[in-house]
């Protein structure tokens, strides 16, 4: 079958397109899906640089996120250890969700990875409280365009989103924040609190750096910041315990894999919240490129080069 396999890691050139990788055997607990469309996500470009939070091990083939048809015609969307970058691939049954009918294939990726990320973001790691300022980093991206949503939808008293060019924060405007902010704006910490209209409540980044040492100085006394990535593959600075103590702030830590250990809590029921919204029209996740499986290697040069907004999405067929 096609694949894209990496067989050295490195940038996006490793990246590598084979016509005769080895089918994937079905397995107990498994479900093989005719892949329609599969998801490409920042982690991935950390993980084809071996530079992600767990360790891979080479040949490869990249891909945690798919939609696509069961042996038994269902359509479904799924979460998976790798693998999804092909025309096939194996997904374990506990984070295999079907699809309704309402919800398209781009759609139905933009919420299996990132969709769960916004959600546990801001119900689980954040505890957003109704009325309370939530910032949102890369606010165009994936995650961020649904974060954005939801903490509106949620009852977030005011949502600033942060992105890089006009276009990105017209975007994050018109999917319902409040106020956006450039983020390259050398003063960032006053930026947040102007837009905020004092210190906020809720930050959730994924940019590293110097992005999380600002916001960190921006939030409100029992204020959380949540890093959930470093983009900017620039480490903050480190956070001491006494500075925190004095304003009463918090960092918390999100990697979605730790949903995994309870897949009926963590996973099923946010995904059919999800799903539902998505499908009543409450939810407007946006898909922001389909390229072809041979054009895998430019999705990650423009996911990186940050040129691009919402899920991307690769075409197995092509």
């Amino acid at each position: 079958m096609r694949a894209i396999r990496i067989d050295d890691f490195g940038g996006p050139e490793v990246l590598k397109l084979v016509a005769d990788h080895p089918e994937p055997e079905p397995a107990p607990g498994m479900v093989l899906l005719e892949v329609s469309r599969a998801g490409v996500n920042y982690a991935d470009t950390h993980q084809v640089e071996n530079s992600y939070l767990a360790p891979t091990s080479l040949p490869f083939v990249p891909g945690a996120e798919v939609v696509g048809t069961a042996p038994d015609g269902q359509r479904k969307v799924a979460l998976l250890s790798g693998g999804g970058y092909a025309q096939r691939a194996l997904a374990p049954i506990a984070s295999t969700f079907d699809v309704p009918d309402e919800v398209d294939d781009g759609q139905a990726l933009a919420l299996v990875l990132q969709g769960l990320t916004a959600w546990h973001l801001l119900r689980t790691s954040a505890h957003l409280a109704p009325g309370e300022t939530v910032v949102v980093h890369a606010a165009a991206g994936g995650v961020g365009t649904l974060a954005v949503q939801l903490a509106k939808a949620w009852g977030a008293g005011r949502v600033v989103a942060v992105a890089s060019s006009e276009a990105k924060r017209q975007l994050a405007l018109e999917l319902g924040a409040d106020v956006a902010v450039d983020s390259a704006e050398p003063a960032l910490p006053k930026a947040l609190r102007d837009a905020a209209g004092g210190y906020v409540d809720v930050v959730l980044d994924m940019v590293g750096g110097r992005t999380t040492d600002q916001s960190l100085s921006a939030l409100a006394p029992f204020g959380r910041l949540v890093f959930f990535g470093m983009a900017s593959r620039e480490l903050p600075r480190p956070v001491e315990l006494g500075p925190l103590m004095n304003r009463s702030r918090a960092v918390v830590g999100f990697w979605l894999v730790h949903a995994f250990a309870d897949p009926p809590r963590l996973l099923a029921a946010p995904m059919r919240e999800l799903l539902a919204m998505t499908a009543a029209g409450d939810l407007r996740p946006v898909v922001g490129g389909t390229y072809g499986l041979s054009q895998a290697a430019q999705a990650h040069r423009d996911l990186r080069a940050r040129t691009t907004v919402g899920k991307l999405v690769l075409d197995p067929t092509s």
